[in-house]
């Protein structure tokens, strides 16, 4: 197949990129390499990918297409709020299938620059909905997240559940995302597939995150934040599970529920080509264990911060992934011990710690 993946500079969007590229499909990678992070490390996965680049990418000028050597992966280096540009590639490259895992990320940083979250993950997924409506593709998967859950407290959070309850911009974003998926599978009948991952980590991570946060301070003598008071649980999911899902589910797009009923209607699914699953590894893990194992392999002792919860968070996450088992026949096998002992392994080598 010929697959889109937005936000292939990114963790997730690189694993998958390569993953795809494994199994012989033909991969064509969006980003902006934007500097919310370390854009280096951006252009070092793309090296991964066969795509070298050489310009500023914060230079507009730089913009383009970039293929590989081997002409498996083609990287586009372009925002998503360019709606002409966005319209071009569609029209030029004819996909089969979009993975859409660009957005601007991270919950706390919502807090600060929230107008950056409506231009990316507002603005950007109305044009990818608007390209998939003009240039059809066979499926769209695209990247919710757990936060949608916001104030429910019914553990494990099931899609069944009501998600209309967001304690953070980023939240309300992705719920928003949902939202218009929806409308564009009922208006234009584009099957798509609604993913909400649960708190991801494992090698190339962002920086952004808890265990490289964590691993930076604690290798250099320094403390490590550690919110609630330690009090958190999270349902850690390593990026290879949230792959295999993913590839699993690219060629079995939703057709549409017959059975589904606007007197009980379930959020999980509807009578339009969507649906929506969790991807999480269905076991919390307390975030003091989580330390403790970064400890241990690390052998290195944190020093903790202890603080408050901070605004936009939740205490405790955890999926239910039996919708996604019964549809893909793959659940997450990977856990906090075998993962974090391979990021270890990873961000000792490439910072050379």
């Amino acid at each position: 197949m010929k697959i889109l993946v937005t936000g292939a500079a990114g963790f997730i969007g690189f694993h998958l990129s390569r993953r795809l590229m494994a199994d012989g499909h033909r991969i064509t990678g969006l980003d902006n390499i934007n500097d919310y992070y370390d854009p280096g490390l951006k252009i070092d996965r793309l090296g991964q990918l066969g795509v070298h680049i050489n310009k500023n990418p914060l230079d507009r000028h730089a913009h383009g297409v970039h293929p590989s050597a081997d002409g498996m992966f083609r990287f586009a280096l372009l925002d998503l709020a360019d709606r002409d540009r966005i319209n071009a590639l569609f029209s030029d490259e004819s996909f089969d299938a979009v993975v859409h895992l660009a957005a601007q990320a991270g919950v706390r940083y919502s807090l600060q620059n929230p107008h950056t979250y409506i231009d990316s993950n507002i603005t950007g997924f109305l044009n990818i909905l608007e390209a998939c409506r003009h240039q059809p593709v066979s499926h769209l998967i695209y990247a919710s997240s757990s936060s949608v859950y916001g104030a429910n407290t019914h553990m494990p959070f099931s899609t069944h559940h009501n998600v209309d309850h967001p304690v953070s911009l980023y939240a309300a974003t992705k719920k928003s995302n949902e939202l218009m998926a929806h409308t564009y599978s009922h208006l234009y009948g584009i099957p798509s597939t609604g993913l909400r991952f649960f708190t991801v980590y494992g090698p190339w991570g962002r920086p952004d995150m808890a265990l490289f946060l964590f691993a930076d301070a604690m290798t250099s003598g320094k403390p490590i934040d550690v919110y609630n008071h330690g009090k958190m649980e999270r349902d850690f999911t390593y990026v290879d599970d949230i792959v295999e899902s993913i590839a699993r589910l690219i060629p079995k797009p939703p057709s549409g529920d017959k059975e589904w009923s606007g007197d009980a209607p379930d959020p999980s699914s509807s009578f339009a080509p969507y649906q929506i699953f969790n991807i999480g590894h269905n076991q919390p893990v307390a975030l003091m264990d989580f330390i403790g194992e970064l400890e241990k392999n690390l052998g290195v002792k944190a020093k903790k911060n202890m603080m408050d919860i901070q605004p936009g968070d939740v205490p405790r996450t955890w999926a239910d992934v039996t919708d996604l088992f019964e549809y893909t026949g793959y659940k997450p096998k990977v856990n906090v011990s075998q993962g974090i002992a391979e990021f270890v392994k990873w961000y000792r080598d490439y910072f050379g710690k």
